[in-house]
């Protein structure tokens, strides 16, 4: 992000001092103040910490300051999602996150809206919000990390919009993508190819082709909330 270059450059600090700061290499920091450049959450996170900014105004500040066609900022509130719409369809998405330490938590306290509303928020940049309720996650484990493009690492945070439970008994284009399982029990991450014969279990598949990440299934009536992963942040 080339806002990144202007904040350090107004505070005196070279890229190794806000190399030090992050916990970094200069080497990252040069790749960071880059147009476009893909800065993990957690690190953008102490960068807008550091400058007493939130991730929003990192993002909403790097298109309007290079791309002159974008518009301001509009605030707006759906589905409980608070975000900003930007012009061209960019939307940053401020939504609750549920860390590793916390997702007992989450279990424990599913149905209450109160304690979901009192969760850190953090911003994820995306093109469309659609007609659902938004959540990040911490995964945790590296069962769905191949080593591909499409690994999901452990430690990542992922951008997850709920889904119906049953949305698998008609609509086949779920099939084969990752979702976030909040069960009774625990929360997992997993590729879900399919339901069962019965139709009353999720078939899970990891991507991680180590022998002991094998498939199996969830029982739906365990599973107190899905959401499909759409973005990801590692």
């Amino acid at each position: 992000m080339e806002f990144i270059k202007q904040l350090r450059r107004k505070k005196g600090m070279n890229q190794s001092d806000l190399a030090a700061v992050i916990g970094v290499s200069l080497r990252t920091i040069q790749l960071y103040e880059k147009k476009d450049a893909n800065i993990p959450i957690k690190n953008l996170g102490k960068i807008a910490d550091f400058f007493e900014i939130s991730i929003g105004e990192l993002y909403l500040h790097e298109v309007n300051e290079t791309d002159g066609q974008y518009s301001k900022k509009r605030t707006f509130l759906s589905h409980g999602n608070i975000g900003y719409r930007l012009d061209k369809g960019k939307v940053v998405l401020k939504v609750p996150l549920v860390m590793a330490t916390s997702h007992k938590a989450l279990v424990d306290n599913f149905q209450d809206e109160s304690f979901i509303k009192g969760l850190f928020r953090i911003d994820f940049l995306v093109q469309v919000v659609e007609e659902a309720f938004y959540m990040a996650f911490e995964v945790l484990g590296d069962a769905m990390n191949d080593g591909t493009s499409h690994a999901i690492p452990n430690g990542a945070l992922v951008l997850g919009k709920k889904t119906a439970t049953n949305a698998f008994l008609s609509h086949t284009e779920y099939i084969n993508r990752p979702f976030i399982l909040v069960c009774t029990d625990r929360i997992i991450c997993k590729s879900i190819t399919g339901i069962s014969d019965d139709k009353k279990a999720l078939v899970c598949h990891n991507l991680n082709p180590s022998p002991e990440f094998t498939d199996f299934e969830v029982p739906i009536d365990k599973v107190l909330g899905l959401y499909e992963v759409v973005k990801k942040q590692v």
